[in-house]
């Protein structure tokens, strides 16, 4: 029952968000063009054209929204950030919907229209947040709505198991009883107790609806022989899958051809998002800024040669996705030395190895922009932790907690650290934080931030680049 009621609430909730476009355009179209309260300038318009807009809307809407996950029952109880998310989900939706409107050539629509159409979806969407928060919220007071759960366990575990399910279950339900388990120390309290050869008596504490497996790591080898004394009840079974400190499980569960698997380290950059958006995100800014700046790096380029010997560009062996090393480009801002010196020593500020040139290049970040190279090439992303020196990756995999963490993601031309200030000769261990901060909430929205963060302070105040 507990899967069956989320799964009904789940579908409920995703098809009433899915369908909102075609809400909000069905009264968009009659305040536009039906009510009379707009005076209408082209009364000839096509609804066949408004159709195939409204069928772009909804694909554009499915997908977003599965991004931002406004339909999932977890974010409808966060209101800040549903309502965020919401903002987010609608402006994107509409960015395309504006797009698609400036190349499709062959009819004109009503910008009014379209603007109207995307404040009612906003506003529906919040309409359906607090419909169903509601709704939820009275079934939650409604007796005859009681699951009744029985926990196998009868431990300390157990009992937090228990307490975690019955509040994160969008309806009410109780605990019937727990099942001890041989040689299991009882800590639950006021609860029926149980043992696991007993569970034919259940009768006797009332109808149960779902069973819950409920045990620590060490016993969870156990399960197939607690299933076996279970199959009398004809009940759904779950367990609590808890692998123990250090081992996260997000929906990583799959099935192989046949073989189950389940991710215990995963990472965004094997979503299907990280895989092509953030990919296509990365082509067109690094095309862009190589076809714009082409004159610049031209220039760039024949300054270094002029005001120092040697090459023009300075390529270094660095970390990446998955700690593959690659070699990474830049304009050359020291004069020539020894590679074994410069994998293994930081640049400090008033660096005596850096070249005027170079000095100027380093502060205003020009020194990187050959990096967009690599970023074609799939080895970097637009954003992502800075890619590290292998010397220095060994020296931190030693002293910095879950350092290695951040290659999960490609390694990027800027970051969340970065933009914060920590780069260049600063602390590891914050840096690493807030790669960690990155990689926990990766979106598409947030590199956006990034990029915008790190165009602002690079022209505003670049600390730390020297």
């Amino acid at each position: 029952m507990i899967r069956r009621r989320h799964n009904y609430i789940d579908f409920c909730l995703r098809l009433v968000v899915l369908l909102l476009p075609l809400l909000a355009f069905g009264i968009g179209a009659w305040l536009r063009f039906g009510s009379g309260l707009i005076p209408l300038n082209n009364p000839d318009a096509d609804p066949s054209d408004y159709f195939g807009l409204l069928f772009f809307t909804t694909l554009v809407w499915s997908v977003v929204v599965d991004h931002f996950g406004i339909a999932r029952i977890d974010v409808l109880y966060s209101a800040r950030r549903f309502t965020w998310d919401a903002i987010r989900a609608c402006s994107i939706t509409y960015v395309a919907v504006v797009g698609a409107t400036f190349f499709y050539r062959s009819s004109s629509f009503s910008r009014l229209f379209v603007s109207i159409s995307a404040v009612l979806l906003f506003l529906l969407v919040l309409l359906v947040d607090w419909g169903f928060r509601r709704i939820l919220d009275r079934a939650r007071h409604n007796p005859n709505n009681l699951a009744r759960i029985l926990i196998i366990g009868a431990d300390e575990f157990a009992e937090r198991s228990a307490r975690l399910v019955l509040e994160r279950l969008v309806m009410p339900s109780s605990v019937a009883a727990f099942v001890r388990l041989p040689g299991q120390e009882i800590t639950v309290q006021q609860c029926p107790v149980i043992d696991l050869s007993d569970v034919r008596t259940l009768g006797a504490y009332g109808e149960i609806d779902d069973v819950v497996i409920a045990l620590p790591p060490s016993r969870l080898g156990e399960i197939p022989r607690i299933l076996k004394a279970l199959e009398p009840l004809s009940l759904p079974v779950r367990a609590i899958l808890d692998l123990g400190e250090g081992v996260v499980a997000r929906d990583l569960l799959f099935d192989l051809n046949g073989l189950r698997m389940l991710d215990l380290r995963a990472s965004p950059s094997e979503s299907v998002v990280y895989l092509v958006a953030k990919r296509a995100l990365d082509i067109v800014v690094s095309t862009v800024v190589l076809v714009v700046g082409a004159p610049l790096l031209a220039l760039v380029a024949i300054l270094i040669k002029l005001t120092s010997p040697g090459p023009v560009m300075f390529a270094q062996d660095r970390v990446g996705l998955n700690s593959k090393i690659f070699r990474m480009y830049k304009f050359r801002t020291m004069r020539v030395g020894g590679s074994e010196e410069s994998a293994t020593r930081w640049t400090t500020a008033d660096d005596p190895r850096r070249t005027r040139l170079g000095a100027f290049l380093r502060r205003t970040n020009l020194d990187e922009l050959p990096q967009f190279f690599n970023v074609l090439k799939g080895e970097m992303s637009i954003v992502g932790p800075r890619p590290e020196r292998p010397y220095f990756v060994q020296k931190f995999l030693e002293d910095v907690a879950q350092y290695n963490t951040r290659h999960y993601l490609k390694v990027g031309i800027t970051g969340w650290a970065q933009v914060n200030g920590w780069r260049g000769d600063t602390s590891i261990p914050r840096r690493v934080e807030h790669d960690l901060y990155y990689l926990r909430h990766w979106s598409l929205g947030f590199d956006l931030k990034i990029i915008a963060l790190t165009v602002w302070r690079t022209l505003v105040a670049n600390r730390n680049a020297y």
